[in-house]
């Protein structure tokens, strides 16, 4: 008679179905399969994890998190390229920088509840790991780095089109995305006028307002934009004049 030895699951390096069952959850939220689900656990698997099962039969997120890494600063820098062409190469380097910096991330990883799926250590969990900001943003890293090989670079960007993305577009980084003053340096250059800023519509609630602004040049419309603040509408007012008066010097020449 063979005796099963107990924690015989552990030892083989396959977690418990409680565990699994929890990611299918993620996967669900996610509308993100994986076909290699080790992949998925081990983007998940915090060092203090492998350290407390001996033997190393559990391989943490680590090398996940480097190969993530580079994924998303290629797959950013390809969006804002495509997405900001009259961006100098220094704005971009800015942009990107703060686009991929741990604060941003460790808001990805947050608004997607990442925290609560990482597979720590009983220590590393007692203070406070879970919660860690360098932790969170390793575990979107770690997680990009999985999903790119596990079903490509594809899918990595339909991902980052859905989480990422929409937050640059409506102006979260705009901070270091200054529109009205790129506008007003490409219309002091040309000595075309003053510029105009104004808000033309509201809708909605107070606690969800949209904001709808238009930019002129000497009375005459260069742009709309929309934004859940008056600054954010405005920047985008902005940024599509600049388009626009890149198409008009296009045409023309």
């Amino acid at each position: 008679m063979t005796i099963r030895k107990k924690g015989n699951k552990e030892r083989s390096g396959v977690l418990p179905d409680k565990v699994k069952s929890q990611f299918e959850v993620l996967q669900k939220e996610l509308n993100i399969f994986f076909q290699n689900k080790h992949l998925l656990y081990q983007a998940f698997t915090h060092s203090s994890y492998v350290n407390e099962h001996r033997r190393k039969l559990f391989t943490d997120n680590e090398r996940l998190e480097f190969l993530g890494d580079a994924v998303l600063e290629l797959s950013v820098s390809k969006y804002l390229f495509e997405k900001y062409p009259n961006m100098s190469e220094g704005e971009l380097t800015k942009l990107r920088a703060a686009i991929v910096c741990e604060p941003s991330l460790v808001i990805f990883a947050n608004e997607l509840s990442f925290g609560k799926f990482v597979l720590l250590g009983k220590g590393e969990e007692l203070t406070g790991g879970r919660e860690r900001p360098a932790l969170l943003a390793d575990v979107f890293e770690s997680f990009v780095g999985a999903l790119y090989l596990d079903q490509g670079l594809d899918t990595v960007v339909a991902f980052l089109n859905r989480v990422v993305y929409p937050k640059v577009e409506v102006g979260a980084f705009s901070h270091v995305m200054d529109f009205k003053s790129q506008l007003q340096e490409m219309i002091q250059q040309s000595n075309n006028g003053l510029l105009h800023y104004e808000i033309v519509d509201e809708k909605g609630p107070a606690h969800n307002r949209t904001f709808v602004s238009r930019v002129l040049l000497n009375d005459q419309e260069l742009g709309v934009g929309r934004g859940k603040s008056k600054k954010e509408a405005e920047q985008q007012a902005a940024q599509n004049a600049m388009v626009t008066l890149n198409q008009s010097m296009q045409e023309e020449e």
